[in-house]
């Protein structure tokens, strides 16, 4: 039995050093409750960018939202720097997997994240989204085949898809050919339907689903946010839930406050649900259908030295 944690709560928005702290007591406290692995939530770290502009229309973008790009830039993670060193440390501190949302930089651009860290504080396993959705993509840069990664731990095999990524059918089936068991899905979708989302996916792929999804207001947002008049004082309201490989749900879905789910998981009922439906085993067929996963790295500059 794998004993899971799923966090609905905030970080403090464009905050690093703020974030990191809660997320040590929140870790602290799923592994209070006995968890081996914890998940937060899409750009828990530090801020899913809920309501803003970043100052652009089309042809021209403000002086103020570069600003405020920077200042996100500023509280977003490099995975060579001290606050990575000090996820793997809040991981290896609770002995727990940290499974986390989180924007990381790479230059000048940034990459929605999501990153897993194991009980010996090390990053096990990196995937950037592919597609950010909407106006996302006005901060966010676009992964490639080369972060897609379902790691081998000994509770189960784990692989994420980042909120929207679970509307792209071959992304599904990547994961689902590489023998995913706990599918997390971090998200800033609050809506009903997205519960719809997560259960057919777990039917579908016949894994157990980890959705998380922040519970954010306005106090969690710096003052100078620059929000629209009309918004209200809650500006995500949660909804995480886990899901088992039936599509019965095992905990959640919460709406409306801040929580920590926790659920037990029985890996054995996966096996027991391909008896008769393996999408990409018995319940294929690649005579009709293939999908064709191209995992290479895709490098803007590539350097080849001369040869003397």
């Amino acid at each position: 039995m794998t004993r899971v944690a799923v966090v609905q709560d905030a970080p403090a928005v464009f905050d690093l050093e703020r974030t990191l702290d809660k997320v040590d007591d929140l870790t602290a406290r799923a592994a209070a409750g006995r968890a081996q692995l914890v998940l937060f939530p899409e750009a828990f770290v530090s801020g899913y960018p809920q309501g803003l502009t970043f100052g652009a229309v089309v042809g021209a973008r403000s002086p103020d939202g570069h600003e405020l790009y920077r200042r996100y830039w500023s509280s977003s993670v490099d995975l060579a720097g001290p606050a990575s060193e000090r996820l793997g440390e809040i991981a290896a501190g609770q002995g727990v997997y940290l499974a986390l949302g989180a924007i990381e930089r790479d230059g000048g651009t940034l990459y929605c994240a999501a990153l897993v860290y194991g009980p010996d504080g090390t990053l096990v396993a990196r995937h950037r989204k592919l597609v950010p959705t909407g106006a996302e993509r006005l901060v966010w840069g676009r992964g490639d085949g080369s972060t897609l990664p379902v790691v081998q731990t000994e509770i189960g095999r784990i692989g994420a898809v980042i909120c929207w990524e679970n509307y792209m059918p071959l992304l599904r089936a990547a994961m689902y050919a590489k023998g995913i068991e706990i599918y997390l899905a971090p998200t800033a979708d609050d809506l009903e339907i997205w519960i719809a989302t997560v259960r057919h996916i777990a039917k579908e792929g016949r894994c157990f689903v980890l959705s998380a999804c922040q519970f954010l207001t306005r106090a969690d947002c710096p003052p100078d946010y620059p929000l629209d008049e009309g918004a209200g004082d809650v500006l995500m309201r949660g909804g995480s839930c886990v899901v088992a490989p039936s599509g019965e749900l095992l905990a959640g879905p919460e709406y409306g406050a801040a929580t920590i789910l926790f659920a037990d998981l029985e890996l054995d009922e996966i096996v027991r649900g391909k008896y008769d439906l393996d999408v990409v085993g018995h319940y294929a067929r690649p005579d009709v259908f293939a999908l064709h996963l191209d995992e290479r790295p895709k490098q803007s500059v590539v350097v080849r030295g001369c040869e003397h």
